[in-house]
C-alpha cells in the first residue's frame, strides 16, 4: 500500500502518524510534509516546484501526475484548498483513488452561503442570517447589522485562510468589516459576498464524521480553544489546543446531532449528484434551544485531529479505503478509553506576524515520554529554511504561526492534561506562546462527577 498525503501541518502529521503506525503502509509520501512527517517509518516528504499552488489547475495536475508516477494506491487530502479547487474531480477523471469530497460537496466549506442555503433547504438548525454581495450591497448589509443585537458576526463567503470571520461587540467594527470585504476587496473574490449571522450563545463542540455518502461514522467529539490567551482572551487563532472526549456531551446528544444535522446535510449533498466521501467536520454551538451549526469543514480539524486520532485503535487506512469504495458500513472503528489533551505552541508574533527561524529544542525529550506525541506544524530543517541546503539538517526551526502540538493520553482528562504540559515543558524556542488552561475546566468537571 502506497499513500500520498497532501499537506504539511499538525493535522497532516497526526494523519500520517495514524496511517503509518499500523505497519500496513509500504510508503507514505507527503507534499510538502514537515520534519515530523519525514521522521516517520517508511515516510518521505516531497516539495513541488517553487511557486506551485495546491489549489491551481497546474498544481492539481502536478499532484495527479505524481500519484500516477509513484503508483499511489490512496491519496489523502489534509487542507481544504485543494478540495474546494476540485482535486477529487481531477483524480477521479484519471482513475486515481482519493479520500476527500469533490468540489461540489466541498462548497460546504468553500462557500458559507452555499452551506447556509443547504441547511435551510434541509431544515438543519443554524443561526438566522442575511447574505449580501457586491459593493452596492454594503449599505443594506450595515442596515441588517443594526437590526440585530450584538455581538455581531460577519463572515466572508469564501476561503480566507482562517481570517475571514469577525465576532465583535462593537457594531462599528462589524460595519468596518463589511466595507473591507465588499468595498475594499480585502479578501478578493472570497470576500465579494458576506454572511451576517445572529450570534449563537453557548459552548462550542466539534464533531467529525467519516462518510462514504451513505453510511456515517462519527468520531469521538472534541472541543478546541480558539483564542490565543488563557480564559478565552486575545485574538482568534486557528486553534490553541483541544481535548477529547467532552465530559458534558452524552451519546444522546451525538445521536441528536447525527439525526438533525449530519444525516440531512449528507442527504442534501447526495441529491445534487455527488456523494460526500471524506470527513465532514461540524462546528456546533450548544444553545439553550439545542445544538446549532456554526460552520462546516470538509476535512479533519486542526487541532482536533491531534486530539482524536491518538485515541483511534483501528486501521485508519482501512476506514478511508472503505469510504472510497462505498463500504463504510462494513467496517467498525475501535477507540481507546483513554482521554487525550492537545496543547499548541505558537511562534512569537502569532497570529499577526509570526517569527520564523528560531531553533527548537527538546523535541526528542518530549516525544520520548510514554503516551505523548509531538506533532509538527510550522517547522522546518534549518538549512531548508535558509534555502542553502537539502533539508537534511538535524536542527529544527520555527517556520510558521502554530509551530507544533503536544498530545498526551491519560486515564482521564486531568492525567492527559498533566502529561501534555509536562512534555511541553521540555520544548523551547524564543518567544514560544501557549495557553496554560487547555482542558482545565473540563478536567475539573470530570473530577467532580
Amino acid at each position: 500500500m502506497r499513500v500520498l498525503l497532501i499537506g504539511g501541518g499538525g493535522r497532516e502529521h497526526a494523519i500520517a502518524w495514524s496511517i503509518t503506525k499500523g505497519g500496513g503502509v509500504d510508503e507514505l509520501i507527503a507534499i510538502p510534509g514537515n520534519p515530523g512527517i519525514g521522521s516517520l517509518p517508511n515516510a518521505r516528504c516531497v516539495r513541488l516546484p517553487e511557486g506551485t499552488s495546491l489549489r491551481s489547475p497546474e498544481g492539481l495536475t502536478a499532484l495527479a501526475d505524481l500519484a500516477e508516477s509513484e503508483s499511489i494506491d490512496l491519496t489523502v487530502v489534509g487542507p481544504e484548498d485543494p478540495l474546494v479547487a476540485g482535486i477529487a474531480n481531477k483524480f477521479a477523471s484519471r482513475g486515481l483513488r482519493l479520500f476527500g469530497p469533490r468540489s461540489n460537496p466541498a462548497k460546504l466549506e468553500g462557500s458559507k452561503r452555499f452551506a447556509k442555503e443547504l441547511m435551510l433547504d434541509q431544515g438543519v438548525p443554524t443561526a438566522a442570517s442575511g447574505s449580501f454581495e457586491g459593493a452596492e450591497a454594503a449599505g443594506d448589509a450595515k442596515a441588517y447589522l443594526r437590526s440585530l443585537k450584538g455581538p455581531w458576526v460577519v463572515k466572508a463567503d469564501g476561503l480566507a485562510a482562517g481570517k475571514g470571520v469577525v465576532v465583535t461587540t462593537e457594531i462599528a467594527e462589524a460595519e468596518r468589516w463589511v466595507d473591507e470585504c465588499l468595498v475594499e476587496s480585502r479578501f478578493g473574490s472570497a470576500g465579494s459576498a458576506v454572511l451576517i449571522e445572529e450570534y449563537l450563545d453557548g459552548p462550542e463542540l466539534s464533531l467529525l464524521c467519516l462518510t462514504d455518502g451513505r453510511e456515517i461514522l462519527p468520531l469521538p467529539p472534541a472541543r478546541d480553544h480558539k483564542r490565543l490567551l488563557d480564559d478565552d482572551e486575545g485574538p482568534n487563532t486557528g486553534g490553541m489546543g483541544a481535548y477529547s472526549p467532552v465530559p458534558t456531551v452524552s451519546d444522546a446528544l451525538i445521536d441528536q446531532v447525527l439525526d438533525t444535522i449530519v444525516e440531512p446535510v449528507i442527504s442534501g449533498i447526495s441529491k445534487s449528484g455527488d456523494d460526500f466521501c471524506g470527513v465532514l467536520y461540524t462546528g456546533l454551538v450548544l444553545t439553550e434551544e439545542g445544538p446549532k451549526v456554526l460552520e462546516f469543514n470538509v476535512r479533519f480539524g486542526d487541532p482536533e485531529a491531534q486530539a482524536v486520532l491518538p485515541r483511534l485503535d483501528s486501521d485508519l487506512v482501512e476506514i478511508m479505503l472503505a469510504c472510497t469504495e462505498g463500504r463504510l458500513g462494513q467496517v467498525r472503528a475501535a477507540w481507546k478509553q483513554e482521554s487525550c489533551v492537545t496543547v499548541v505552541a505558537a511562534a512569537s508574533g502569532y497570529p499577526d506576524s509570526p517569527r520564523k527561524g528560531d531553533v527548537i529544542s527538546g523535541l526528542d525529550a518530549a516525544g520520548a515520554r510514554p503516551g505523548t506525541y509531538v506533532f509538527h506544524a510550522g517547522t522546518d530543517h534549518a538549512e531548508a529554511a535558509r534555502g542553502d541546503g537539502d533539508g537534511s539538517s538535524a536542527e529544527i526551526v520555527t517556520a510558521g504561526g502554530r509551530v507544533l502540538a503536544v498530545s498526551a493520553l491519560g486515564d482521564d482528562l486531568g492525567q492527559a492534561r498533566d502529561g501534555a504540559y509536562e512534555a511541553l515543558s521540555e520544548i523551547g524556542f524564543d518567544g514560544i506562546q501557549f495557553r496554560s488552561d487547555i482542558a482545565r475546566s473540563a478536567a475539573l468537571e470530570e473530577e467532580s462527577r
